[in-house]
């Protein structure tokens, strides 16, 4: 066996003697690794891939579907929010118009008193005034009579009313 070995080639593989039953044994290795892979692996990972696949496909789906539900909600919300901003504007209308017509009451009401109170004033004035110028017109006429008196002039009563009442209106 030492002459054999030391005669031969240095490594077995290498052996031209051993080509036909090494080429031998990788065709039959080759083909069961073909028979497994293409009758276990392979289908095992087509079917990962096609699960993997529908996956994806099925998340795509379900986003699109929540987009979808989110632009609705947002649709919603901002009907929502236009309604309400047209409510508060409907409600701060109805308040000013009905503090208008409460602002109108009042001033009408005031405008009221103050016309009564301006038609008092004025009622009292005249009062004051017609007391004023009966007092000043009977003064006017003892003023007078005592002048007359003084310079011994007689006058009735009569005429020295109409004469005083007639200046006093600016006749004379």
């Amino acid at each position: 066996m030492a002459e054999t070995a030391a005669s031969g080639p240095g490594m077995p593989q290498l052996d031209v003697y051993t080509f036909s039953n090494q080429i031998f044994w990788l065709i039959v290795t080759l083909v069961v690794l073909y028979f497994i892979m293409s009758r276990v692996a392979l289908p095992r990972v087509a079917a990962v891939l096609a699960d993997r696949r529908g996956t994806i496909t099925s998340d795509i789906a379900a986003a699109e579907e929540y987009k979808l539900k989110a632009q609705q909600a947002e649709e919603a919300y901002n009907k929502a929010l236009a309604d309400a901003r047209a409510e508060a504007g409907r409600i701060v209308d109805a308040a000013k118009a009905e503090m208008q017509a409460e602002l109108d009451v009042q001033l009408a009401k005031a405008d009221a008193e103050i016309a009564a109170k301006a038609a008092e004033s004025e009622r009292r004035i005249r009062e004051i005034r017609d007391s004023a110028m009966d007092m000043v017109s009977d003064v006017s006429k003892d003023v007078t009579s005592d002048i007359l008196n003084v310079f011994g002039a007689k006058a009735d009563s009569r005429s020295v009313t109409a004469a005083v009442d007639a200046r006093l209106k600016g006749d004379a």
